[in-house]
């Protein structure tokens, strides 16, 4: 069961979100705050999965409240909720550690493959966001290559099918190899590329040239 506090400080909105969530048996909000810091002391109290955060919300703000959760609940995947025009908030997020974001507008499948996505170990971008995302990037970038060059040839290929947006059992399916190997592989992954979690690490890739940009 994935456990999840859910933030948003639209009460409608959020009884949608939680409504969506909940019709999956696989799915459990534990707790719902409509302000940042009220996320922050579920979490604390809860200990959940996930944080489902809205970047906009007062007293603490979502980008703020992430970066407490990830500094008291490191083991808690953050997931941004976010609209399609609050593009300058994505790179803040992402340098906070933020594990996948996720449109209010988007799909419901979507919503509940995302959180399903993130407990997994995997990141997640709506397919919207990440287009935007990628297409900003340099199409190559010889400071990335560099940066990845320090990989073994089966680190190589782990992180390019991280930036490709594969969870550790699918990798693990791919590659032949023990998922408990891929999760060691990607801890010295990150390590060895500064990186905090599988969305930088994919971004990386892309920046390296090991991934092609999205269609």
């Amino acid at each position: 069961m994935i456990r999840v506090v859910l933030a948003d400080d639209e009460a409608m909105i959020r009884a949608g979100i939680a409504a969506i969530l909940g019709s999956d048996p696989g799915i459990e909000v534990v707790a719902q705050a409509g302000t940042g810091r009220e996320a922050v002391d579920q979490v604390a109290g809860h200990r959940p999965d996930i944080a489902v955060l809205d970047i906009q919300m007062p007293e603490l703000d979502g980008l703020a409240a992430a970066a407490e959760i990830r500094r008291l609940r490191p083991d808690t995947g953050v997931v941004m909720l976010t609209t399609f025009g609050e593009d300058t908030y994505i790179e803040r997020a992402l340098a906070l550690g933020a594990n996948g974001f996720l449109l209010k507008s988007g799909d419901p499948a979507e919503l509940i493959a995302g959180i399903k996505a993130v407990a997994d170990g995997a990141a997640f971008l709506s397919p919207r966001i990440a287009k935007r995302v990628i297409d900003q990037l340099p199409r190559s970038n010889s400071g990335a290559r560099e940066r990845v060059s320090v990989l073994t040839p089966t680190q190589t290929d782990v992180l390019t099918l991280v930036g490709s947006g594969l969870s550790n059992a699918d990798i693990a399916a791919r590659l032949h190899i023990a998922e408990g190997t891929v999760k060691a592989h990607v801890t010295v992954i990150f390590g060895r590329l500064g990186v905090r979690n599988r969305v930088q690490a994919a971004i990386l890739a892309h920046q390296a040239g090991l991934v092609q940009s999205l269609a």
